[in-house]
């Protein structure tokens, strides 16, 4: 750890120990409890984006990791801590994590902090369980035991604007008669903060965990202290890199602003051709809490948004409760069929 870094975490009242605790949003002191906003003058600027032109720019190179860097025994993800490790689990998948060699990386732009302390995060997490319908009766007790890990991953967000010429077929029915029909035309859509993961072990759960409690407003200049006490997953991906991982969410966008131009029925076979310009980005790195936990030996996860707390999760089922809400509809389908009929013969 650099000398820099390490004035940032250390208690100027008491040369302590600090790391960042989401309820006060600032950097506490272990010793002394003294704590330290993180908040400078450039925090409005964190929201700026960086403008890219694939056909001309290079990428700039990854630089050393200022961190203690460690590497996942199960999943292979690889996660650093700034300061002194508080975990020898993979925030991830729960694996064993072992030290590793030294990381290359991009230095993220800016970040979005924690702001959900890790017992309100259990409670949410919590709360998400009990109001699952056909839960297991002890799965509640389970998760309660589970272990919380905080963890910073990366995204992206992209701005572009495309110049789209499309064609596709739509079909009609009139008098049992079916007829296909082709049609063509042009549109330009802007694309604002695509949120795009810059992981694969950022899963769809993780994703959807966070997806929609992203405010660019909220976006803070990335320092180090944020991470103290938290675990991070650096930006391992270059820009192209990055607009490549976006490609698949970009193409079923554009094929829906598609339909919604033809706005017509049984669309189909849609084909298009887009021009992309306007392409500005952001390396980020925003929170979030996974809790783990194990029913009948396998793994499973509940995900709260760091952020505002929302809440996403794996979850089994009771196979007697299922029986059970099966057996009561089929009995009120019954019932109301019965009903009816009677009714139909007064």
């Amino acid at each position: 750890m650099s000398g820099a870094l390490q004035a940032e975490l250390q208690c100027p009242s008491c040369a302590g120990q600090c790391l960042y605790d989401p309820a006060p949003q600032a950097l506490v002191c272990q010793s002394c409890g003294t704590p330290r906003r993180l908040e400078t003058e450039d925090d409005a600027r964190a929201g700026h984006e960086y403008p890219f032109d694939p056909d001309t720019d290079t990428s700039e190179a990854p630089a050393q990791i200022d961190a203690t860097v460690h590497r996942c025994e199960t999943c292979g993800g690889t996660v650093t801590f700034v300061g002194p490790s508080l975990s020898t689990r993979c925030a991830y998948c729960d694996g064993p994590v072992v030290l590793a060699d030294g990381d290359r990386a991009y230095e993220p732009m800016a970040l979005i902090p924690f702001r959900v302390p890790d017992s309100d995060a259990q409670k949410a997490a919590l709360a998400w369980v009990a109001r699952r319908l056909a839960a297991p009766r002890d799965l509640a007790g389970i998760v309660a035991k589970g272990r919380v890990a905080g963890i910073y991953v990366p995204f992206w967000t992209f701005d572009s604007k495309e110049a789209v010429q499309y064609w596709a077929m739509y079909t009609t029915r009139h008098n049992k008669k079916t007829r296909t029909h082709k049609v063509q035309g042009g549109m330009t859509i802007r694309f604002d903060d695509l949120l795009v993961p810059a992981s694969p072990h950022v899963t769809p759960l993780i994703r959807d965990g966070i997806l929609h409690d992203f405010q660019p407003a909220n976006l803070r200049p990335y320092r180090a202290g944020y991470l103290a006490g938290f675990a991070a997953e650096q930006h391992h991906q270059s820009v192209h890199e990055g607009l490549a991982a976006n490609e698949d969410d970009k193409d079923l966008l554009i094929r829906n602003h598609i339909k919604d131009d033809i706005n017509r029925s049984g669309v189909h076979n849609i084909g298009y051709q887009a021009a992309t310009t306007g392409i500005h980005y952001r390396r980020i790195l925003l929170p979030v809490w996974i809790l783990h936990y194990s029913y009948k030996g396998r793994a499973k996860k509940v995900v709260v948004c760091g952020m505002r707390g929302r809440t996403f999760g794996e979850r089994p089922f009771s196979t007697w409760k299922l029986a059970g809400y099966a057996a009561a509809l089929s009995s009120a389908t019954v019932a109301f069929g019965l009903f009816w009929g009677a009714a139909g013969l007064l």
